[in-house]
């Protein structure tokens, strides 16, 4: 494939959204708007197959990059930078193709809804950022595209904003996030201060992760500030702890969303940007503080979703402590084994949280999963499509979670042994809450006030694709994926394989135990304990900490306003008196006397002294010219 060829497609990539965006902002038939969403979707998902293609062909240290130039300030140039590699035209073709499975769920889903144009305008320019931030190969480019990420997930959080809850959720998150992003954009300063260039790669060897970082910052190393400055962000979009908290309340915006959000796309970016700046982390040897976060956050995250009710609200505990899995794959083995776990947790996640949205959209808007049960047999595509996600996310053997989580924990248990235990328990509880929702909302009779029914085709054909790749994507992609990207090097052993089944099974029996025969919905959960249900206390905790300081803060702001207001009053009324007293007492003396009667007077006296000569006296003329020429003559003697 020429150059020119290859740029116009990963130029097109992010711009077939980006379009489809700008058509669709202000139309009012959500149907033609969905139309447009969906075959631009469609036309970047092949282009992206077919940049996928082409990375495929490259070793690990080739990568092609264009140059787009943007602006010159001083002797830096600026450039729209894109960058193709392995891991490039993975991420691009599976955001494109979940993506586009999601529109089209979308359509169905959305379609009674009357802002259902702006909804595929919102989620369009959502597709356009994310794409934009995969393919990017500057980190200016990548942080604009990151916060256009940010925007857009701000808009379809709060898309229900006449409900209070999605309209403090999508402030939520767009602030906490925003949080990491300042340890981002302080961490691009630095690198841009310490390498020069913003450009992650280029032809001369000389882009930013194709340097030696070599130099401290207050006795530190370089790479480990800016590692763990970069890293703060992704703490923010991944929600890892201890900013995780925004990412459960993103629920509150339609399930649509929350597929697209949280499984191939925003809570991946975090990810991706330690993925892509690989080299900072290697060379500034944070890679043990990335998988410690990442299995503190898949332990904690994975309790709190045992004691939780809202269907959709387990899946996003869920989703945090997958990334936090993602995390400790990247700490433990390297780019390929958290890409891996990413790319699979991308499919068999949208398909959870495509099919909760089929399941409470089959029982008329509910959530609760106390008032489920029995949907087995009114709901039997989503049903079964249901358990197959469910199976990949517990890493059952051989699907395609197993694969993925297994080199996982082989990672850890050769580098770093107790952050494997750790990541192995946050396995455990996975298994043991998926078992318990399960069991609360398919077998049994069904508890809800409304008759469940089955979702449309629209609905139902996503979610058999999904399936199918939830099943089967591990075994296929294990061997290309962990050859094609970086990884540190690591054994398997037989106990890793013996824990990884063990954990899988064992948390589906212990589930199966707990709540076999049970009263659901009606007696007493025993996992649903208070401090679970209440998630820990963190929300309280920042509202008590955060939040009395951010409520300070407004009080403060309050005064100083006050005070602004008083000191203007104060202002307004001395120059309305000093204009009184100016106007009554000194406009006359001051401005008519001095200023303007008196300049009149004088200049009527200096023209009067002026042409008093000039009055016809013939001898008079002759003094002046006599005493003209004695000055005249005296002039010239002087001179």
């Amino acid at each position: 494939m020429s150059t020119t060829t290859l740029t116009l497609i990963l130029t097109l990539i992010p711009l077939l959204p980006l379009l489809a965006a700008t058509l669709t902002c202000g139309l009012q038939n959500g149907r033609r708007a969905a139309a447009v969403a969906i075959v631009a979707m469609l036309g970047s998902c092949g282009l992206a197959i077919a940049a996928l293609i082409e990375s495929w062909g490259m070793s690990e240290a080739q990568r092609y990059t264009n140059d787009i130039p943007w602006l010159t300030v001083g002797e830096t140039s600026i450039s729209f930078d894109f960058v193709l590699d392995p891991l490039t035209g993975v991420m691009a073709a599976m955001v494109t193709f979940i993506g586009l499975l999601i529109f089209i769920y979308s359509a169905g889903y959305m379609k009674d809804d009357q802002r259902m144009a702006r909804f595929f305008c919102y989620l369009s320019l959502f597709a356009a950022g994310m794409l934009g931030l995969v393919l990017a190969n500057s980190l200016l480019l990548l942080f604009m595209c990151w916060e256009i990420v940010g925007v857009a997930s701000y808009l379809l959080i709060s898309f229900w904003n006449h409900k209070p809850e999605a309209a403090a959720a999508g402030k939520k998150a767009f602030i906490v996030t925003r949080i990491g992003d300042i340890g981002f954009l302080i961490g691009i300063l630095l690198a841009f201060k310490t390498t020069g260039t913003l450009t992650l790669y280029n032809e001369a060897g000389s882009g930013m992760l194709q340097q030696d970082l070599t130099g401290t910052v207050f006795g530190i190393s370089v790479a480990a500030v800016i590692s763990l400055l970069l890293f703060m962000g992704a703490v923010g979009k991944s929600g890892q702890l201890p900013l995780h908290v925004w990412l459960p309340d993103a629920m509150e915006g339609p399930t649509p969303v929350s597929a697209l959000i949280h499984a191939a796309t925003m809570v991946a970016a975090g990810v991706f940007l330690v993925a892509r700046t690989f080299p900072l982390f290697e060379v500034g040897g944070t890679l043990p503080v990335v998988a410690w976060v990442g299995a503190i956050t898949a332990l904690v995250a994975a309790f709190i979703a045992l004691g939780q009710y809202d269907l959709k609200r387990i899946l996003a505990y869920s989703t945090v402590s997958q990334l936090g899995l993602m995390m400790v794959g990247l700490g433990v083995g390297g780019v390929s084994v958290g890409m891996f776990h990413l790319l699979t947790h991308a499919f068999f996640k949208a398909l959870l949280f495509l099919g909760a949205g089929s399941i409470i959209h089959g029982c008329h808007e509910e959530q609760d999963i106390r008032k489920m049960g029995g949907l087995a047999k009114p709901m039997p595509v989503t049903t079964i499509a249901y358990l197959c996600g469910t199976l990949a996310l517990v890493a059952f053997p051989f699907t395609s979670g197993f694969f993925s989580k297994d080199e996982i924990l082989a990672g850890a248990w050769a580098t770093n042994q107790p952050v494997f235990w750790i990541a192995a328990a946050a396995s455990l509880l996975t298994a043991l809450y998926m078992t318990r929702q399960c069991l609360y909302v398919f077998p049994g009779v069904h508890r809800g006030e409304h008759t469940p029914h089955e979702s449309p085709r629209i609905m139902t054909v996503p979610l058999v694709i999904l399936a199918l790749f939830a099943l089967g994507l591990g075994g296929l992609a294990k061997g290309t994926i962990l050859d094609k990207l970086p990884h540190l090097d690591y054994e398997h052993t037989t106990i890793v394989l013996a824990v990884s089944i063990a954990v899988a099974l064992g948390g589906i029996a212990l589930g199966w135990l707990i709540y076999r025969g049970r009263a659901l919905g009606q007696a007493a959960d025993p996992l649903a304990v208070t401090p679970l249900v209440r998630k820990l206390w963190f929300d309280e905790l920042y509202a008590a900490t955060v939040g009395r300081l951010w409520a300070l803060a407004i009080v403060i702001a309050e005064q100083l306003n006050e005070l602004l207001l008083f000191i203007r009053d104060l202002a307004v009324l001395l120059a309305d008196r000093i204009g009184n007293a100016f106007a009554v007492g000194g406009d006359r003396k001051l401005i008519d006397t001095l200023a303007f009667d008196g300049m009149c007077n004088r200049l009527r006296s200096a023209g009067h002294a002026v042409t008093r000569p000039q009055n016809g006296f013939l001898p008079g003329y002759l003094r002046l010219i006599a005493l003209g020429a004695v000055a005249l003559g005296i002039l010239v003697f002087w001179l």
